[in-house]
């Protein structure tokens, strides 16, 4: 790897491309180095994890929001258009609106995979743009699966070195601030677009994309789900405006009006990016990881510790009673994102959205502790949140930051890096409860790291209630033959609803 040096340039300094950041990210995009068979496994992963958490998400307000917008838009007369998830994959729409709709339903349960480091995302979310606009274009430009796979390399390339490097949350800058640039990159990869072009592209993508992160404080909206989807669809049309000619704001990070001079560390900001030199393969998508329980990632190896301290002492737990406090002791982030440290009184309240509570650790520990087991819907229910002794349990739960944590949270060593932490259960007898995790069982150091087997499952079980048992076989077979498949097969890495599943909730009505 190499560092990319980035900070504020006045603009007498006279910044050249070369220099610049979003040039150096149009570098990684446009490096023809092949796609390791390491790396190409983990991508058709990551397409099966994407399918499958969309799939459990299809009848949820948000989703079906985004796909009735997407599905009013007729197919753009440059291509064949794009799936949406759920509807029949003969029912195309523009490549932009695509990604919006399956950028929601991916996103919505907040169940795929994670990178975590100076920033966090949600690396997966690169998919839907960059599939989107491989499904349109396959017939026209001859695009074929391995073409696709080195377009999400790159995306998630893009994003990854980017969160290792610039922090966005420390100044409440929202995290698709890096989604952006990464789904341009990755689109341009795709496609086989020239550097200017990409760089132009990356400029626009992260130009129409920086918000604040006010979507992941407070009271929760379902916004959480579109904001993803906002940058890959604004990805996509960046592409489209620089492929024409358009230009972009430049120096999009580094100008003294710039995002760092004044969204991050202002004028004398600075960073380091690590990127891959030229040649060098792209192996971020190998740093992510996915989630084996939906809830937000730092809440991963809580649940599996509460799981565990449920069958250690099941007898001890049942009764809230018996506990007088519970505190995790845990890295910076967890602390003031998800835990007590937030001050969000919303975080303990039993009638909070589910995206509230999604980022609530305290309520997700509770609820495992006593449970022993973690589900998608259930463990948010209404009911569930709102049980007498949870409510009780729950208000007993806080979080405190602890420095050693927090160092291993931020480390760019994969074998120390961690998000978990150490619980500290105190009895009414006197008596403490003390156990710790280092990272959930399904990450790649952990107990039970996710495999091909672990995906495929998990795409069966979240979409056995929505899919027909051919349809699960079909998408699963052409899944895992993604490397091979040729222009005429991409538009089959979607699904089609069951009859009846679709049409079971109300349809809302906009402007389209």
């Amino acid at each position: 790897m190499q560092t990319h040096h980035v900070r504020t340039h006045r603009s007498d300094e006279n910044l050249q491309r070369e220099g610049q950041l979003a040039w150096a990210l149009a570098g990684v995009a446009v490096d023809p180095v092949e796609v390791e068979a390491e790396v190409t496994e983990m991508v058709v992963n990551r397409v099966i994890d994407n399918a499958a958490v969309a799939a459990a998400s299809i009848t949820r307000g948000p989703v079906v929001s985004a796909r009735s917008q997407a599905l009013a838009h007729p197919v753009s007369i440059s291509g064949e258009g794009a799936t949406v998830f759920g509807a029949d994959g003969a029912r195309r729409t523009s490549p932009e609106w695509a990604a919006w709709a399956n950028g929601v339903a991916v996103r919505e349960l907040d169940y795929h995979d994670t990178f975590l480091a100076a920033e966090y995302s949600h690396p997966g979310d690169n998919i839907p743009p960059i599939l989107a606009v491989a499904q349109h274009l396959a017939a026209a430009r001859g695009l074929t699966g391995r073409d696709l796979v080195r377009g999400i390399a790159t995306g998630y390339e893009v994003q990854v070195d980017l969160v290792k490097g610039i922090s966005l949350h420390k100044h409440k800058i929202d995290h698709v601030a890096h989604l952006g640039p990464s789904a341009a990159a990755g689109i341009g990869t795709l496609l086989g677009l020239d550097q200017e072009t990409v760089f132009q592209a990356i400029g626009q993508g992260l130009h129409t994309t920086t918000a604040t992160r006010q979507s992941r404080k407070g009271e929760i909206s379902t916004w959480k789900a579109h904001a993803p989807a906002f940058a890959g669809k604004m990805a996509v049309e960046a592409v489209d405006r620089a492929m024409r000619g358009q230009t972009s704001p430049v120096p999009i990070y580094e100008g003294e009006d710039g995002v760092i001079a004044w969204l991050l560390d202002g004028p004398d900001g600075a960073y380091e990016v690590p990127l891959p030199a030229f040649g060098e393969a792209k192996r971020a998508i190998l740093d992510s990881y996915t989630k084996e329980h939906s809830a937000e990632y730092q809440a991963q190896a809580w649940i599996d510790l509460a799981r565990k301290l449920h069958e250690a002492y099941p007898l001890l737990l049942e009764d809230s009673e018996n506990i007088e406090a519970i505190v995790l002791e845990t890295s910076h982030h967890t602390h003031y994102v998800i835990g007590s440290g937030a001050n969000d009184p919303q975080k303990y309240d039993p009638t909070a959205s589910r995206e509230t509570l999604d980022h609530s650790i305290p309520y997700i520990f509770t609820v495992a502790l006593q449970d022993g087991a973690w589900h998608h819907v259930d463990s948010y229910s209404p009911e569930r949140a709102g049980r007498p002794d949870t409510v009780a349990l729950w208000q007993k739960v806080t979080t405190v930051e602890d420095a050693e944590w927090t160092r291993r949270y931020h480390s760019l060593d994969m074998r120390e890096k961690a998000f978990g932490g150490r619980v500290v259960i105190k009895l009414r007898d006197g008596a403490e409860i003390v156990d710790e995790i280092a990272v959930a069982d399904a990450h790649p150091l952990g107990a039970r790291p996710f495999a091909r087997a672990d995906y495929v499952a998990k795409f069966r079980t979240l979409a056995a209630d929505v899919l027909e048992a051919a349809e699960i076989e079909r998408f699963l077979d052409v899944a895992q033959r993604l490397p091979e498949l040729g222009p005429d097969e991409l538009a089959g890495l979607t699904f089609t609803a069951a009859p009846g599943i679709l049409t079971s909730v109300p349809t809302p009505e906009g402007l389209f």
